[in-house]
């Protein structure tokens, strides 16, 4: 299913190719961008995941994801309100929480036929479905009070609760806009200090504590409708030059994780940074991401040139239609550590499950946009 759209003014200075276009596409593009990386972080061993984020930071493809989505519900429910009320943004953000939960209900049956079809065994143990083919009943239970979830199924639930409650929060940041986002930093800070989190099942544990997670989701809504106050820090050189110097050092520290000449020369107190808890949004995470927006919004402008190029394209293309490319990138990424399993783990194989897979996911959003009803 495709994403719904809203619409916003034209910009002065815009390309002529751009105006037919109703929103923002670079918003499409990161997210597009994101599941492309998530799809290539998620094959383990993978040459492939050189070309993420991850690997040059603290930060990844997740935090741009959730920022953006937050956004992109700030602006969609937002121009609903505007043009039909609340009962419509209501109902959309119900009908949109319905949709992703049959997307992950279905997903996780299809990674247990996939773990079954694979012979179940080491792939079984590492997606985190041996539990759910070994007690289908009472694992499907918990899988439908979201406490249950496949490897790599993890964001799904957090967009369930995220689009379920989503009316509330859009009514809160248009009346208390600064109290609302204090709120979700200081739930973010009380997950730290108490160790809050949701119910999980079999072992407790959420990949993305839904808790601390919000905080993201809250602050992309939150700069999107308080646009004015936000800009002033996005364009000061002071934040800018801030933001430069924490992307270099936590471009060091991140190389050193992974090559030795550089893990040599870092002192042994820095080098454990990479013990960062993705689970709670780590502080040092959470200020990367916000590095790497401030050098987003200084350097890629709205009608940026870049947006026109085919691969930009593609990305616009998988960005509006979210829900069924990162399900389908979870399916193509169990399949491609099936083949560097099974088959051949060699340099050839990995590019070419990476290109295949991102192939198909762009082909699949074109295909989705051409078939979409309008």
């Amino acid at each position: 299913m495709r994403d719904r759209k809203t619409t916003s003014k034209l910009m002065v200075g815009e390309l002529p190719e751009l105006r037919c276009h109703a929103r923002d596409l670079r918003i499409d593009a990161c997210r597009g961008i994101a599941l492309w990386w998530i799809f290539l972080d998620h094959i383990p061993n993978n040459i492939g995941g050189w070309l993420t984020l991850r690997n040059y930071g603290f930060s990844d493809a997740a935090e741009i994801f959730m920022f953006a989505s937050g956004v992109t519900c700030a602006l969609s429910y937002g121009k609903a309100r505007r043009c039909e009320g609340w009962t419509t943004v209501i109902r959309r953000t119900l009908r949109r929480s319905w949709d992703i939960y049959v997307a992950f209900l279905l997903l996780t049956l299809a990674c247990a036929i996939l773990a079954y079809l694979a012979g179940g065994g080491r792939l079984a143990d590492e997606s985190n479905t041996r539990i759910l083919l070994d007690h289908l009943g009472a694992t499907l239970a918990r899988a439908a009070i979201l406490q249950y979830r496949p490897v790599n199924t993890d964001v799904l639930p957090i967009f369930v609760l995220l689009h379920l409650l989503f009316a509330p929060l859009l009514w809160l940041l248009l009346r208390l806009p600064n109290v609302t986002l204090g709120a979700s930093l200081a739930l973010y800070v009380l997950v730290y200090v108490f160790g809050w989190t949701v119910p999980a099942w079999p072992n407790g544990h959420w990949a993305f504590n839904p808790l601390a997670w919000q905080l993201l989701v809250v602050l992309g809504a939150w700069c999107t409708l308080e646009e004015k106050r936000v800009r002033p820090w996005l364009t000061s050189r002071t934040v800018l030059g801030l933001a430069v110097l924490y992307l270099l050092f936590s471009l060091v520290i991140a190389l050193s994780w992974r090559i030795k000449p550089v893990e040599a020369v870092i002192p042994e107190t820095l080098a454990k940074l990479h013990q960062l808890d993705k689970s709670n949004l780590d502080p040092l995470r959470l200020l990367h991401f916000l590095a790497i927006a401030v050098l987003a919004a200084w350097f890629v402008p709205r009608n940026w040139r870049g947006l026109m190029t085919p691969v930009m394209r593609g990305a616009i293309c998988c960005g509006q239609n979210s829900l069924p490319i990162y399900c389908l990138g979870v399916l193509l990424a169990f399949a491609g550590h099936m083949v560097l399993f099974d088959i051949s783990d060699g340099l050839a194989m990995q590019i070419a499950v990476s290109l295949v897979g991102i192939a198909a996911m762009i082909t699949t959003a074109i295909s989705n946009r051409q078939h979409a009803p309008e």
